[in-house]
């Protein structure tokens, strides 16, 4: 089957496949084609130029985007999307001047999401979870990491993972698994956490590996949660089953989670709303990829992650929506890129770039999924008649996608 999208009025995202991220000022430039097509053969994208370069180009089907923009989908490398019920009522309570952390010590917070999903069968969770996928993916969702984390038993971590493993195998997506069982202590092991480390070390980790049931290890690296030497111990024992990290660290305090991710070459450290100039340092010269979450801090009311410290010290940045019940109950990719340019103060070419190309890279997929680019899958977004690409994250309350292509057909 062959797709022809025609008289594209920009083309965005135009790459050479040697690019997986770009950094620092790089950011700022988006390579684009005015007046383009795009040919698409089967599930990859096989050609693309100006529009004077199609003549004699035959297709199955041909695509009119006349005042539209074409860009790749939206690659989302942090989520917590498999949840069961919801946390509506911490919404209220927050609202009534209760903290995050307030609601986590009286046994709220990713406690009672792990409470709730014990309780519910592996089908309704896979049922619950693979609806919220398909809606996001008609908001332009390519591309997903998916971690685990509301189970804290190795049975439903386990029940979580292969809810996961089913969704790969059913959405037409990119999907990416992360163990993280080190998401936050039991009840049960409140008083002694190193059991439940070694837990997860001896039980969880090897049950998982011998399953397959994940591309990455996940810890949330956070006063509270799990230290230094915690996150230590949990990434050694992954590594024995090649698990590469992808850290929650400095939501709330900078504590020397990122230069310890770092050290253990992790592939992203994500969320960094705190941030000090020993973390900038540890990233310089490294092959992990900060990634920040708008949606968490607007939903949360925290700071956002300095995206503009970020960028201006010449590193490279990443959106991701970080859906979950608890802190952002959104999966909505396009007012994350509206948020990191509202809030953070990303160029519109910036906060694209950290939502597609870099955003990729952050899930180990930037060979196949990030660009416009010859001999990748052909997931894109098609969008409404507009002025241009800087409305899209201006027009923050709009949805201004037409048409999404994931591996070569309409959804």
């Amino acid at each position: 089957m062959s797709t022809l999208i025609i008289n594209i009025k920009e083309l965005l995202q135009v790459r050479d496949i040697k690019v997986t991220k770009v950094s620092g000022e790089a950011m700022k430039t988006l390579p684009s084609i005015k007046n383009a097509f795009v040919l698409i053969i089967d599930d990859t994208i096989v050609d693309f130029g100006k529009m004077e370069d199609s003549i004699g180009i035959k297709a199955d089907k041909v695509i009119d985007a006349k005042n539209k923009i074409v860009l790749p989908t939206w690659c989302d490398s942090h989520s917590h999307i498999v949840y069961a019920g919801n946390r509506e009522q911490e919404f209220v309570d927050r609202i009534n001047g209760l903290s995050y952390e307030d609601i986590a010590k009286r046994g709220g917070g990713i406690l009672n999401s792990a409470e709730t999903l014990k309780n519910t069968t592996e089908d309704e969770l896979y049922n619950q979870s693979i609806d919220r996928v398909n809606k996001i993916m008609k908001l332009g969702t390519g591309a997903l990491e998916i971690k685990s984390g509301y189970g804290l038993s190795t049975e439903a971590e386990i029940k979580m993972l292969r809810v996961i493993k089913r969704i790969k195998q059913n959405a037409p997506i990119k999907i990416k698994a992360t163990f993280l069982g080190a998401h936050a202590v039991p009840k049960i092991y409140k008083e002694n956490k190193q059991d439940y480390i070694n837990l997860i070390i001896n039980d969880m980790l090897p049950k998982i590996a011998k399953q397959n049931l994940a591309d990455y290890v996940d810890v949330f690296c956070e006063k509270g949660y799990f230290s230094l030497d915690d996150t230590t111990q949990i990434l050694n024992a992954a590594k024995q089953y090649h698990l590469r990290a992808k850290i929650h660290v400095n939501q709330f305090n900078a504590f020397g989670g990122v230069a310890l991710a770092v050290k253990h070459n992790a592939l992203s450290v994500d969320h960094l709303e705190e941030l000090n100039n020993e973390d900038i340092k540890a990233l310089k010269n490294s092959e992990t990829m900060p990634v920040a979450l708008p949606s968490c801090s607007y939903f949360l009311s925290i700071p956002y992650t300095p995206g503009r410290k970020i960028i201006d010290a010449g590193l490279p940045l990443a959106l991701a929506t970080d859906y979950n019940p608890g802190s952002t109950p959104s999966g909505n990719m396009n007012f994350v890129v509206s948020t990191a340019c509202i809030k953070m103060k990303l160029t519109p070419e910036e906060a694209i770039n950290a939502a597609t190309i870099n955003g990729a890279y952050a899930m180990g997929i930037a060979n196949n999924y990030g660009s416009i680019t010859k001999g990748k899958k052909a997931n894109l977004i098609i969008t409404k008649p507009v002025p241009s690409y800087n409305y899209l994250p201006y027009s923050f309350g709009e949805n201004n996608i037409d048409q999404v292509i994931i591996n070569g057909s309409l959804i």
